[in-house]
């Protein structure tokens, strides 16, 4: 019987350097998208897929996301004093039990592979999922929750994949097709950040994994890739030569790259106007500014 997946790594150990000055003192995964955190929503996430374990693995200056998920007994007091139910509900859905959850340092920035590396005393025999809070993905059906019922059809290994203009390719790792069976793919080769002529394909690897145990026998034999990092991809490359499986599954959503500035902004924009509470005024606004821009041009 095939093991369920209910460990995920979330490496966070990132300087968030593309928002300073802001991440001089607030860790980027905490930096908030409407009213939640990055971080939280790839935790409701991964909640959603079964995950009984959340494992950080994280760098110095990160206390802040550590504080985050523990309990705050004195604005719950507050609250429960005022009656605000309903905002005591959602601090509630922010903590996490003891034993719940564990931080790991990533004492050298030497890459993905390296920080999901550094995890692996915590993940023993077992498949595992590996999430990265930047890439938030709006889905009717939670996008880890998909992969995990993918994967208990496959085994293996399994990368969320989206289609992406070829001359983006260099910015992410890259699939070559075998078989391409719909939403699922079954792949022969992974390239790192490949130049746009030589790309296998256009399908690109995005910030959800499922992964075999054995990736981290691979991981401690690499040395390092491309832009001087242990690459997640080529360790994942290397289980296909040993004949596992690998997969691409085309994620049913909307992904949003809140590691970059205009990203953020999308994501924010689009969750806001998803929003019953928020959307009416919002639209208004969007539509007035778009309105004075075309009267200026």
């Amino acid at each position: 019987m095939r093991k369920k997946v209910t460990k995920a790594i979330f490496p966070v150990a990132g300087l968030g350097t593309r928002f300073l000055p802001a991440t001089k003192s607030v860790p980027k995964e905490i930096m908030t998208l409407v009213d939640r955190p990055l971080v939280q929503y790839a935790i409701d996430e991964a909640r959603a897929a079964g995950i009984k374990e959340f494992i950080f693995v994280t760098s110095r200056g990160k206390g802040a996301l550590e504080d985050y998920f523990d309990h705050a007994p004195q604005l719950e007091q507050e609250l429960r004093k005022k009656g605000k139910d309903d905002l005591l509900n959602t601090l509630k859905s922010t903590n996490m039990d003891s034993g719940e959850i564990a931080y790991i340092r990533q004492h050298r920035a030497l890459g993905l592979g390296h920080a999901v590396w550094c995890a692996r005393r915590l993940i023993h025999n077992e498949p595992f999922a590996v999430m990265l809070p930047d890439d938030v993905i709006a889905a009717e059906k939670p996008c880890l929750q998909q992969m995990v019922e993918a994967y208990e059809e496959t085994g293996g290994n399994m990368v969320a994949a989206m289609e992406v203009p070829a001359h983006k390719t260099s910015s992410y790792g890259v699939l070559d097709v075998e078989e391409d069976m719909g939403s699922m793919v079954k792949v022969k080769g992974m390239v790192e950040k490949p130049k746009a002529d030589e790309a296998p394909s256009n399908l690109a690897v995005i910030g959800r994994y499922i992964l075999s145990p054995d990736v981290f026998r691979h991981l401690n034999q690499i040395k390092s890739g491309a832009g001087g990092e242990i690459q997640l991809t080529d360790a994942i490359a290397r289980e296909i030569e040993d004949g596992e499986g690998v997969y691409g599954y085309r994620f049913r959503g909307q992904r949003f790259d809140c590691g970059s500035k205009s990203g953020f902004l999308q994501a924010t924009v689009a969750f806001g106007l998803s929003r019953d509470d928020l959307r009416d005024d919002l639209e208004g606004y969007l539509t007035e500014v778009m309105s004075t821009r075309k009267a200026a041009e």
